[in-house]
C-alpha cells in the first residue's frame, strides 16, 4: 500500500484494488511489477477488510440486542 493509499478513504481503496486486479488479470506487467502490485493488492485488502470489521463492531453495538438482521437478497425469496 502506497503513502497515497494508506489514509486514503474507503472507496479509495476499493477503486485502487479493483484497478490492481486488473492489471494482474490482464497479464501485461513484468513479473517484478506483478510481484509489486500483489504484494500492495493484499495490503489493501487486509486494511479494507479491518475497515469492515470494525464497522460490523460498530454496528453491533449500535443495534439493542447485539444482533445483526441481515438484509433480505433475491436469493432468499422462494418465488
Amino acid at each position: 500500500m502506497t503513502d497515497a493509499t494508506q489514509d486514503a478513504p474507503f472507496e479509495e481503496r476499493v477503486s485502487r484494488l479493483e484497478t490492481i486486479v486488473r492489471e494482474l488479470e490482464m497479464g501485461t506487467v513484468s513479473l517484478e511489477e506483478a510481484l509489486r502490485l500483489f504484494e500492495e493488492g493484499i495490503k489493501l485488502a487486509r486494511a479494507l477488510k479491518s475497515q469492515l470489521d470494525y464497522a460490523e463492531t460498530r454496528i453491533e453495538k449500535i443495534l439493542e440486542d447485539g444482533r445483526l438482521i441481515p438484509l433480505a437478497t433475491e436469493t432468499d425469496d422462494d418465488g
